[in-house]
C-alpha cells in the first residue's frame, strides 16, 4: 500500500505516529546514451574504402587506371610497376557488380577476424593472398589480367570456419565450407568458361586454411 509524502509529513507534525509500514515507489532513472559511429575495424574498413576509391577511378578514367596499376598481368620485369601489380590488383575491380560482391563478404567477415586475430594479422593475410594470386598470374597465365579482392574474399571464407578450432581436431565447419567453396571453384574452372580467375580463389582459400590451421594450433597471433 503506498500513501503520498505529504499524508505522512501531515501525522508527524501532529505527533501521531503510523503504525503502518511506509513504502515509497522508488523510480530509478537511467541515462540513455547517446549512439555514435564507431570505426570498429581499421583494416577492412580501409582495404573496402581503397577498393571503393580505385574502381570510381576506373569507371571515371573508362578501366585506364585500373590497367596501368591495378591489374596484374604479364607484363616487363623491367617494369617497376609490374612488381607494384603484384600487390595493387586486389583493388582493382571490373566494375561495381564485381566491387559490390566482393564489399559485402569482406564487411561481412573482417570485422569478425579481425577482432579475433588482430588487424595485423589481416594485413599480412591481405598482401600474403595478393602477392601469390599476383605471382601465380604472371607464371602461368601470360595472356590472362587479374584483378579484384576475390582471392582475399575466400581466404576470409575459410579463415571463419576455424572458429571453435580445437588442437587434434578438424571442424566440420571448415570440411563443409572447403567443400562448398572450393570444390564450386574447381568445378566452373573446368567446365564453366567465364572471365572469374577460379585459381586465384582456390589460392585465397588454400592461404586462408593455412593461416587459420596455425593460427588456431598455436595459439598465437603472429603464426605468419
Amino acid at each position: 500500500m503506498c500513501f503520498p509524502f505529504s499524508y505522512y509529513h501531515k501525522e508527524q507534525k501532529t505527533g501521531i505516529e503510523p503504525t503502518f509500514p511506509l513504502r515509497y515507489n522508488a523510480i530509478e532513472v537511467i541515462p540513455v546514451k547517446k549512439l555514435k559511429i564507431t570505426f570498429n575495424s581499421p583494416v577492412v574498413l580501409f582495404f573496402v574504402f581503397a577498393c571503393f576509391v580505385v574502381t570510381l577511378l576506373g569507371a571515371i578514367t573508362g578501366g585506364t587506371t585500373t590497367q596501368a596499376i591495378f591489374m596484374t598481368y604479364h607484363s616487363s620485369l623491367k617494369n617497376p610497376l609490374t612488381y607494384l601489380r603484384f600487390f595493387t590488383h586486389v583493388l582493382g575491380h571490373s566494375g561495381w557488380a564485381h566491387f559490390m560482391g566482393n564489399a559485402a563478404y569482406l564487411l561481412l567477415l573482417g570485422p569478425m577476424l579481425e577482432e579475433k586475430y588482430r588487424s595485423k594479422t589481416l594485413v599480412e593475410i591481405i598482401l600474403l593472398t595478393a602477392l601469390v594470386t599476383g605471382l601465380v598470374n604472371y607464371l602461368l597465365f601470360w595472356n590472362v589480367a587479374l584483378c579484384g579482392a576475390s582471392g582475399v574474399v575466400f581466404a576470409f571464407i575459410i579463415l571463419a570456419s576455424f572458429t571453435g578450432f580445437k588442437d587434434g581436431e578438424i571442424p566440420l565447419t571448415f570440411i563443409l565450407v572447403t567443400l562448398i567453396y572450393i570444390g564450386q571453384q574447381v568445378f566452373e574452372g573446368l567446365f564453366v568458361a567465364d572471365n572469374v580467375s577460379n585459381l586465384s580463389h582456390i589460392i585465397g582459400g588454400l592461404i586462408g586454411a593455412v593461416i587459420g590451421y596455425g593460427l588456431n594450433k598455436n595459439k598465437r597471433q603472429n603464426f605468419i
